[in-house]
């Protein structure tokens, strides 16, 4: 008997480690959340410093083109990025990586799970992130290159992750 419930449960058990995470959906609260203007972020007047010059670094390069493997240089600024290159400049700029990493590389940045003010999605081959809850992403935003934008995508396989702290 016991060797039937064993072999009932163990597929339940497998099936809840393939939990997917859900999607990412912006949730405009006032104070609390940045806003998007013609394409320009604006971070809440609270937000921390770190998250004020995250937002102003995303800005910084809103609209360059995608380009893969681009933006990992030692350069402080560079013509295009990729998904990675793009979370990586905006993360430096905040004084919150030491060096560009890859998509990958960011399944284990920081801590587990969402963070209050910045949030990392990371799949083993894409990266985006939230910043005070606005999306900065290379994908799913209508165009291709870093952008800001509050449209809803989803994260199946992602690993939430944020900067100690944030």
């Amino acid at each position: 008997m016991m060797g039937r419930s064993a072999l009932f449960l163990l597929p339940l058990l497998l099936l809840a480690g393939c939990a997917t995470s859900p999607p990412y959906v912006y949730n405009y609260i006032p104070g609390q959340t940045a806003v998007l203007q013609n394409g320009i972020a604006i971070a809440p007047p609270a937000a921390p410093p770190e998250v004020q010059v995250a937002v102003a670094a995303g800005n910084r390069i809103a609209g360059l083109p995608y380009v893969w493997g681009a933006g990992h240089s030692s350069e402080e600024f560079d013509s295009a990025y990729d998904c990675s290159g793009a979370v990586s400049f905006v993360l430096k700029a905040a004084g919150l990586l030491e060096s560009p990493t890859t998509s990958r590389g960011f399944r284990s940045y920081g801590s587990d799970g969402p963070g209050q003010w910045i949030t990392i999605y990371a799949e083993r081959r894409h990266v985006f992130m939230t910043v005070a809850g606005l999306r900065f992403d290379t994908g799913w935003t209508g165009s291709h290159g870093p952008r800001w934008t509050t449209r809803s995508r989803p994260t199946d396989g992602a690993a939430l992750r944020h900067p100690d702290g944030l």
